[in-house]
């Protein structure tokens, strides 16, 4: 069993009587239905649709913790929180209390979100977990590179919004539709028109394509990469793997 310490995600909690419903008008996928044993990728999105935050969405005992990029853990929890008002809704950041970790190569629950007292087990894919709960919950020593855990996630083709790469994609070019991150089932959400028109219209002309770039090449999300944008990069044997938004 393979165990990482993860850095690079924050994690909001979002709690309250009404924190189902706002989640649901907020962002771009179904979490009025969303069972407390399953997971969502979900995107929250600006008027003009694009991408401020990318999150997976795990239902909690005392509402949702939304996994983010760390970068962007803070604003968005302040910026999120303006669109409240009179909902019965607390937003805080939790990424200094709750630790996470990734473990890979493992048999644990077999559930998709599985609760044990205070610390949550999610599955990602096959023999692939994310591990969180407060600080004191979580004592396992660790014995793997949190690299080997982002490069296992740029092959699975899961983006990362992060401050380098916010406002700048519609849910499509990073393939968040065929993720499973968007429902156009649903009903309104910031930017839901722009994004459903894309979608019908098939007007998305850059897309998210996983790529390789050579040693001795430094590259950084939001950096300019063979006429595309790299979302995510990670070290690999030969250089690094990478996921870019390139030209149709």
């Amino acid at each position: 069993m393979q165990r990482a310490r993860l850095t690079r995600y924050g994690l909001l909690s979002v709690t309250g009587a009404d924190a189902r419903a706002f989640l649901h008008a907020q962002l771009t996928n179904d979490i009025e239905h969303l069972a407390p044993e399953r997971w969502a990728l979900a995107g929250w999105c600006s008027a003009k649709g694009r991408l401020l935050a990318s999150f997976l969405v795990i239902p909690s005992p005392d509402g949702f913790l939304l996994q983010l990029a760390r970068d962007l853990a803070a604003p968005v929890a302040k910026r999120l929180s303006m669109f409240v008002l009179r909902a019965k809704v607390k937003i805080s950041d939790q990424s200094d209390a709750w630790p996470q970790f990734g473990v890979w190569d493992a048999e644990l629950d077999a559930r998709d979100v599985a609760w044990r007292g205070t610390v949550a087990t999610v599955r990602v894919a096959e023999g692939r977990f994310l591990q969180l709960g407060p600080a004191a919950e979580l004592t396992e020593p660790e014995n793997a590179d949190e690299v080997q855990w982002t490069l296992q996630e740029i092959r699975a083709g899961r983006p990362l919004i992060t401050g380098a790469t916010q406002d700048q994609f519609v849910p499509q070019m990073v393939n968040f539709e065929a993720l499973g991150g968007v429902d156009f089932r649903k009903g309104c959400y910031p930017g839901q028109e722009i994004v459903a028109r894309l979608q019908y219209r098939g007007q998305v002309k850059r897309r998210m394509v996983h790529a390789r770039a050579p040693a001795g090449v430094a590259l950084q999300p939001g950096q300019e990469f063979n006429g595309g944008t790299v979302v995510d990069v990670a070290p690999a044997e030969g250089g690094a793997e990478l996921l870019a938004v390139m030209p149709v």
